[in-house]
């Protein structure tokens, strides 16, 4: 390059510099670098809801809603009165409830008149992500009855033929009795039904329960009125050893939904009225007892009966009742008796469980005489 002119010289060596640069900045462009691991911040998808009575001494439930962000986020709860018109729907014109910082909130002769908002902030590792708040309760009312200051609860063990345990709270009051009424829920302690005959402190855990949660709610009434709330639902209730015999573990009576293969149904009784028949016996009342597992009387097992030969009698088919028992009345048709030496009138009877094969799953079946007088 010597014998270029100098400034030729100079323009070549800027040249040189700028593709160097040009290259340095490829390779910065190319060569990938190593990041940290994308934030996932809480962010709230369906907002929260409140849910028990909105009523002085009533114990109001937070549930956060719906929420994403990996790790899954823990929840801050933060208590609004709102105006009578129940307020911003952002809670920003709500003024938050001294020290009601829990899921649960009880509340107050101060509330009365006003509108209550729950506002829910989630967060985890990543960080904590913008609040989202309820929908307004109805306005507060005087709650008749008296108050109740700390929720029922369930203790005992939850598999089926267990028994659990209510307590009814804590209550404010004096001259306070208690009802109970227990309810079936799903898994999530949501979608309950009121189990109608399950009305004491203390409930036996059934097959039907098997999957599912346990709730109990507990009326306290006194000269002020009634007042009612609900516990917290239980563990999810487990088979525990029931599944080897199809048998529910415990003592008494059976539901028929809690019975299943291998367990089988028997007819272990039968019962005719009158106790002779008679060619001017114009209706006839059998009674049925079914059992299982060693003798557990069985209710809702459904009870068929058919004179042999057929159409002597009318058939029918009835549920089994809390006793076991099962009453089919069977009207006389016209091929009664059968001839006219009979001496026995031969019954078909056959038990089951609604929704299963005739012949297959717990049902039972049997052959019953009676007595006949053609002489009557």
């Amino acid at each position: 390059m010597s014998f270029l002119p100098s400034s030729a010289r100079r323009v070549l060596t800027m040249r040189r510099v700028v593709a160097g640069i040009a290259t340095v900045t490829v390779v910065a462009v190319l060569v990938p670098t190593v990041s940290a691991r994308q934030q996932d911040i809480p962010a709230n998808t369906a907002e929260p809801t409140i849910s028990g009575s909105p009523a002085q001494g009533q114990t109001l439930t937070a549930n956060p809603g719906t929420w994403s962000g990996t790790p899954a986020p823990t929840f801050a709860y933060q208590w609004l009165r709102c105006p009578p018109s129940g307020g911003a729907a952002d809670g920003s014109d709500c003024p938050p409830i001294d020290s009601a910082t829990a899921a649960t909130y009880v509340v107050a002769a101060g509330d009365v008149g006003f509108r209550l908002r729950v506002r829910v902030t989630g967060s985890n590792s990543d960080g904590v992500g913008p609040p989202a708040v309820s929908n307004a309760t109805a306005a507060v009312t005087t709650q008749a009855g008296p108050p109740n200051t700390a929720l029922p609860t369930i203790t005992g063990s939850t598999v089926v033929g267990e028994k659990l345990t209510a307590t009814p709270g804590t209550w404010t009051g004096t001259g306070i009795a208690f009802a109970y009424l227990w309810s079936r829920c799903d898994a999530a302690g949501a979608g309950c039904a009121d189990i109608t005959t399950a009305t004491q402190s203390t409930y036996t855990l059934v097959t039907a329960d098997a999957g599912k949660t346990l709730r109990v709610k507990v009326t306290g009434t006194n000269a002020s009125g009634s007042n009612s709330v609900t516990s917290a639902q239980t563990a999810v209730v487990t088979t525990g050893g029931t599944s080897t015999t199809g048998c529910p573990t415990g003592t008494g009576a059976i539901d028929i939904d809690d019975l299943s293969p291998p367990a089988r149904l028997q007819i272990d009784k039968q019962q005719i009225t009158p106790s002779v028949v008679t060619p001017g016996t114009r209706t006839i009342r059998i009674r049925f007892h079914v059992s299982a597992c060693k003798g557990r009387s069985v209710e809702g097992a459904l009870v068929y009966a058919t004179a042999v030969p057929y159409q002597q009698f009318s058939a029918t088919e009835q549920p089994s009742a809390a006793d076991g028992w099962a009453v089919l009345t069977m009207r006389q048709l016209r091929y009664f008796p059968a001839s006219g030496q009979q001496q026995l009138l031969v019954v078909f009877a056959r038990a089951r469980k609604s929704g299963e094969d005739l012949l297959a799953g717990v049902s039972t079946r049997r052959l019953v005489s009676f007595r006949v007088n053609l002489r009557g």
